[in-house]
């Protein structure tokens, strides 16, 4: 599923227009994405929780040349699935 797809499915099950859903969902997902640039989760009870987590500078290695290479830190997003979830899919 892509956000067409999802846009689609609500505008289904919600009755809306699309542009009312595309709105919809676009407004979801800059709730979630303004809470973790806060440093914020969002937790979404029987669904998941988005949080962000700090990977500290590492060095790697280019598996092309072999040559070690410095990899910086960067914040990444980490999402764990909800009880619900897991067991919808089960």
């Amino acid at each position: 599923m892509n956000k067409g797809d999802l846009v689609d499915a609500v505008a289904d099950k919600t009755g809306l227009s699309k542009s009312a859903a595309a709105d919809a969902v676009n407004a979801a997902f800059d709730a979630v994405t303004d809470a973790l640039k806060k440093g914020d989760k969002a937790a979404f009870i029987g669904f998941g929780t988005f949080s962000v987590s700090k990977r500290a500078a590492r060095e790697g290695r280019n598996p092309a040349t072999g040559k070690t290479i410095k990899i910086p830190a960067k914040n990444v997003v980490k999402f764990k699935a909800g009880k619900g979830l897991t067991e919808s899919v089960n």
